[in-house]
């Protein structure tokens, strides 16, 4: 496929500084593209690449600097250049519509129109699929579960009882969604377990990345909000709630009950208490411990976690430990030295 920069920058409401008229006919990491192919920079530390890039044009945002390159200028590079990732790459039909003849579909269950379920599905009794839902090879979907419609549930996604998935959801490959929360009670020195009756909602627009478990509730409801996006390897225990259009970055662990606000950002390997809550708009640093409520609005970091610059500072002071306590050797030797000297 070749388009020219014009038709590009129509593509992402953006305006050619240059040869409007040059054919592209896909895209490249700025360091490694080649003639024919569109980069872009939003990242400051990318701009050193601008002149060398071997790329036929770059997408740069308004205020960038004029440069001899070839650029197509937008609001946003980096949106833009996910845009033509969609134009240049659709998607791969990777499943034939209709009802594969191998799935197991309850007959008490209702399927929308236009799903696509592939080999050895497993759906059980009084489900509800929505419409144009696909449903990829080996998904087991328990009974009492409801699905919304154009959401996709890659291979080998396990739905437990009751769980309730909304509209435009992606599930990836080995999400377990409903697994039974980790709740025992304890006599002497034996472990009684505790009945996990509660659900799990998963509302519209949000996105779980490959092997990520969300465990149901107690009681009540484990619930994912609108928009959130969630990496690899995460943990959701039971009585979860994240907030509307929370992102979370892989291997982060959430314990019973905690509650994170909406429009956070988690790093990656961040771990959370249970029973505590993280207000809206909260950035947590990768491996930090949380430990305790968190105010909205600010950033920390961590073990445990503390606001950023208070962690900063000790984080300092602990790398000049090693000079401090030579110095302190020294001066306890010239201290005895002159005590010695005095007697």
């Amino acid at each position: 496929m070749n388009i020219s920069l014009a038709k590009i920058a129509e593509l992402v409401n953006g305006n050619v500084e240059g040869d409007d008229s040059i054919q592209i006919s896909g895209l490249g990491k700025i360091e490694q593209a080649q003639p024919g192919q569109i980069t872009f920079i939003s990242n400051p530390k990318y701009q050193k690449f601008i002149e060398t890039t071997k790329a036929s044009a770059v997408l740069v945002s308004q205020d960038f600097p004029p440069v001899s390159k070839t650029v197509v200028r937008t609001e946003n590079p980096y949106v833009a250049f996910l845009q033509l990732l969609k134009f240049f790459h659709p998607p791969l039909e990777m499943i034939e519509p209709g009802i594969h003849a191998s799935a197991v579909i309850d007959s008490t269950a209702k399927i929308g129109d236009q799903v696509r379920i592939g080999a050895g599905v497993v759906i059980g009794k009084n489900c509800v699929i929505g419409d144009r839902t696909i449903i990829y090879p080996g998904v087991v979907i328990g009974p009492e579960v409801a699905v919304g419609s154009n959401t996709v549930l890659h291979a080998n996604v396990v739905l437990r009882e009751q769980v309730k998935i909304g509209n435009n959801v992606i599930l990836h490959s080995g999400v377990i969604v409903g697994s039974d929360g980790f709740g025992f009670a304890r006599e002497g020195v034996l472990y009684h377990k505790i009945p996990q009756v509660g659900i799990v909602i998963i509302e519209d627009d949000v996105e779980i990345g490959a092997n990520c478990t969300i465990d149901r509730a107690t009681l009540g409801a484990t619930i994912i909000r609108q928009g959130v996006k969630l990496d690899n390897l995460i943990q959701v225990a039971h009585n979860v709630e994240i907030g509307e259009n929370t992102v979370i970055a892989a291997q982060t662990g959430i314990s019973g009950s905690t509650k994170i606000g909406k429009n956070a950002i988690v790093g990656g390997q961040v771990g959370f208490v249970g029973h505590i809550e993280v207000g809206d708009g909260v950035t947590v640093g990768a491996q930090s411990g949380v430990s305790k409520n968190l105010p909205p609005n600010a950033v920390y970091f961590g073990y445990p976690a503390k606001p950023i610059m208070q962690a900063k500072r000790e984080e300092a002071a602990f790398r000049r430990l090693p000079d401090l306590l030579k110095r302190v050797s020294e001066l306890e030797a010239k201290i005895a030295k002159l005590e010695k000297a005095n007697l």
